[in-house]
């Protein structure tokens, strides 16, 4: 039996309030990244550090009572580092698989692009059809499963660019920019009355009623002159003359997802062209490739994707289902 859309709304706002205890003042981009876990997704947080990236991924994690990892990228890192390996034990005088921590719920890929693409790739499988391959052996990934990668977009010395195929299996891409003077005075204010670092963050459901959350999102109407709005939207950056790739049809599905999740949480059964707006950027930008002689004119990839929301004609809002 699906779980009610009601239901997804109001044990969504209680998420968020939980993390809001640790996060304050990012409301958007905490919806963004609740958004892409609902969606069943992948999320890549761009920002310069000290900005609670890490701290966003463990309070997630603790409010939906998922079993949490941390990778640190290093240029030493290792696939097998990621993935695990096959131990001799000397017991048994055979080979056992000891898990690696991509066996996970929620993996958190600190500063993902400071591995070599050798170990980058090691999250690919995993990322696309939730399971690992070690030595010709599969092995299924526990669900939910949700990879929380982070980058700074700063400093390239050191790094290895995620290549586009791997870019393009985040969902969606987002930052989480400097508070404002008030929040950053609220967060100061919140550690001398508590008295410790830690936030204590209370769940608010399991790995399993997350997972029902996630089904119920089927349950949410897209009508076809909505779909085929989002169609024309991905259409719009493939003829863009400043791309030398537009978004693939994963954007497009990414783009369904995403706004029905948006629609959920604000207790619509149905999605609007309103949503498809809120998460065309986070969920397209990072996926298109600028051709090469634009990048010193500072051209983005959320400029395209604007473009193509101010060009794209709206459609008309039709009655509820």
């Amino acid at each position: 039996m699906l779980l009610p859309l009601a239901d997804v709304g109001t044990r969504s706002d209680e998420i968020l309030s939980q993390v809001e205890r640790a996060v304050i003042g990012k409301r958007e981009v905490l919806e963004l990244v609740l958004l892409g876990i609902l969606a069943n997704g992948h999320i890549l947080l761009e920002d310069v550090p000290g900005l609670a990236k890490t701290l966003l991924a463990r309070s997630f994690a603790a409010a939906t009572s998922l079993r949490f990892q941390r990778i640190q990228f290093t240029p030493d890192l290792m696939p097998s580092d990621v993935t695990g390996s096959s131990i001799f034990d000397q017991r048994t005088s055979d080979f056992s698989f000891r898990p690696g921590p991509v066996f996970a719920n929620l993996l958190l890929a600190d500063e993902i692009n400071r591995a070599p693409p050798k170990t980058q790739a090691a999250l690919l499988e995993a990322m696309q059809e939730d399971q690992v391959t070690v030595e010709g052996a599969t092995h299924v990934l526990e669900q939910p499963f949700v990879v929380l990668a982070t980058q700074n977009p700063i400093e390239y010395e050191g790094t290895y660019p995620l290549p586009e195929a791997q870019l393009d299996r985040f969902i969606l891409r987002t930052g989480i920019g400097y508070p404002t003077r008030d929040d950053e005075w609220e967060l100061l204010a919140r550690r001398l009355e508590r008295r410790a670092d830690e936030v204590p963050i209370e769940p608010v459901v399991d790995g399993p009623g997350l997972v029902a959350m996630q089904a119920a999102l089927e349950q949410v109407h897209v009508a076809e002159s909505v779909g085929l709005y989002m169609v024309d939207l991905v259409a719009a950056t493939r003829a863009s003359a400043r791309l030398q790739i537009g978004a693939s049809p994963r954007g497009t599905l990414a783009l369904l997802k995403l706004s029905r999740g948006r629609a959920a949480l604000d207790g619509r059964d149905f999605v609007t062209p309103d949503d498809v707006k809120a998460v065309a950027v986070p969920a397209l930008a990072h996926r298109l490739t600028l051709r090469p002689e634009l990048w010193v004119q500072r051209i983005r990839g959320e400029d395209v994707v604007r473009e193509a929301l101010d060009t794209v004609p709206t459609p008309p809002a039709e009655p509820e289902p």
